[in-house]
């Protein structure tokens, strides 16, 4: 499994009002593990960097004024995220600069390239509604330092942001079984012809005063409830 851990940095709000991509930075993940492999550049936009933009990120004009076009790079980025799954803080924002770069100049969209995307910040809020969900957030609730970041980077924060995703995620991993275990495993083939591992699984059976302690608690239940307990056999009625 692929994914490309993404974010982008850009001269203002909307790129409807004509705001451009000005970084790029994207880093890899091959099934959960870092790769090291990563692509980031800083973009000339050919236009200025609102105020309030700068503040946020620190990218001024006079920086990217010898930096090169999208058009220069777009053909390098599609290579690296072809046929990844893209992983992205507010998707919507990213993806529709992005897509709005690739037709400026004649290219297919994101989604043409890519097999999908995960949204961490609807993740986020869908795991834990009501709480912050921002990228310092989530860090300080997994953990994650990221005292070195003072303003927004579009690869710092794409490598905080692969953290935040696997550690969000981590449930995941319980189902991949290990083939170094002492339990002998056996090796089964499902529908789809892939071979999943499945460890035997050790079974612990109640003792005599166990299940007499559960056909208490059962009788209980029963008499509390006039004689309704779900988890006891109804009773036949008596014969005429």
């Amino acid at each position: 499994m692929r994914q490309i851990v993404l974010d982008t940095e850009t001269t203002g709000l909307d790129w409807r009002n004509g705001d451009r991509v000005i970084e790029i930075g994207c880093v890899e993940l091959l099934n959960r593990s870092l790769t090291g492999r990563h692509f980031h550049v800083y973009l000339n936009p050919g236009r200025g960097i609102d105020a309030e933009a700068v503040a946020v990120h620190g990218i001024t004009e006079d920086f990217l004024a010898d930096k090169p076009k999208f058009a220069d790079v777009a053909a390098d980025f599609e290579d690296f995220v072809r046929d990844a799954e893209l992983v992205i803080h507010n998707a919507s924002f990213d993806v529709g600069f992005l897509d709005n770069e690739l037709s400026l100049q004649g290219r297919g969209k994101l989604d043409r390239l890519c097999v999908g995307v995960i949204d961490t910040l609807k993740l986020a809020k869908e795991q834990n509604p009501g709480k912050k969900a921002s990228l310092d957030a989530l860090c300080d609730r997994y953990e994650i330092d990221n005292g070195h970041r003072e303003l927004h980077g579009a690869l710092l924060d794409a490598e905080l942001l692969a953290e935040v995703y696997l550690a969000m995620t981590r449930g995941q991993e319980s189902l991949i079984m290990s083939l170094d275990d002492d339990e002998p495993a056996t090796r089964l083939g499902d529908a789809d012809g892939v071979a999943r591992v499945r460890v035997p699984v050790k079974v612990l059976r109640a003792c005599e005063s166990e299940l007499q302690a559960h056909d208490g608690v059962l009788a209980d239940i029963a008499k509390a409830n006039k004689g309704l307990c779900l988890w006891l056999p109804p009773e036949e009625p008596a014969a005429a």
